[in-house]
């Protein structure tokens, strides 16, 4: 009689920006313990080179404006290699939790009797504004961050810039905006309905990667500064007093960035 295969676990884990030393401990056992891996686009091949010479790897890229794998294969995926015995690592940039998608993922598999677990990572966000000398809160400059999508599935409404502006402003906290590239524009006409067009911003893409590139403007230029400056995604932008911490890497960027001067 043969016996039913052993039961199989799925770890979502956090594979950071994209620099491998900033991966969590407990980030790599999972990987180095993984049999079967599922990728993201925006998870480095030096992280992938860290799982085992026998797993088997994945890729399931999503990526805004590009052809994407369908989520609903991807976890159909993981709960079948599950079942199968094997030890899944959906292996996500950044953190799973943030716009990351883990939480619908941890939904089906619970829901399908998987066991799981999710690791951590740092997220974009985080790491680039630090990787430029800045803090994302400052007793001086903010009382908090807000992480946002810039990014809406389609058929949502789309968020309310003027509404997290005027929030931002009054509250004073950070906007950390997520996959706002394409929709640019749009973003800084709805945050100038309610911050002043001389609030810092900065622009930082490939966060932590060798080609990292950054550029410091202000709200008002950020669209033309974009344009001039050729930048796209991946990157996070980053609107509020606490980027004039950026000054100082200003004076002297890292091989590979740009910097632009404030309009």
């Amino acid at each position: 009689m043969n016996k039913p295969p052993a039961a199989g676990r799925c770890t979502l884990v956090g594979a950071g920006p994209g620099d491998p030393e900033l991966l969590t401990l407990k980030a790599l056992k999972a990987i180095q313990a993984a049999t079967v891996l599922l990728v993201d686009d925006l998870v480095s091949d030096q992280i992938v080179a860290l799982a085992p010479a026998g797993a088997r790897i994945v890729r399931v890229g999503k990526r805004g404006g590009c052809k994407s794998t369908p989520q609903a294969f991807i976890e159909r995926l993981m709960v079948r290699a599950a079942r199968a015995g094997e030890q899944v690592v959906r292996l996500k940039g950044g953190d799973p939790f943030i716009f990351g998608r883990g939480g619908e993922e941890v939904e089906q598999l619970r829901a399908a009797g998987i066991e799981v677990q999710v690791i951590n990572g740092i997220t974009a966000g985080l790491a680039g504004m630090t990787l430029l000398g800045a803090p994302l809160t400052h007793r001086t400059h903010a009382h908090g961050v807000l992480f946002v999508t810039g990014h809406n599935r389609p058929g949502d409404t789309a968020p309310d810039w003027r509404q997290l502006a005027a929030t931002a402003r009054d509250a004073r906290l950070t906007l950390v905006i997520y996959m706002g590239m394409a929709g640019c524009a749009d973003i800084q006409h709805g945050l100038l309905s309610s911050l002043p067009a001389h609030t810092p911003a900065v622009v930082i893409q490939h966060v932590s990667l060798p080609q990292q590139r950054h550029a410091r403007t202000t709200l008002g230029a950020l669209h033309d500064t974009i344009e001039r400056e050729g930048l796209g995604s991946p990157a996070v932008i980053v609107v509020g007093d606490v980027v004039r911490g950026v000054a100082a890497a200003l004076q002297q960027p890292a091989t590979g960035q740009i910097s632009a001067a404030i309009a």
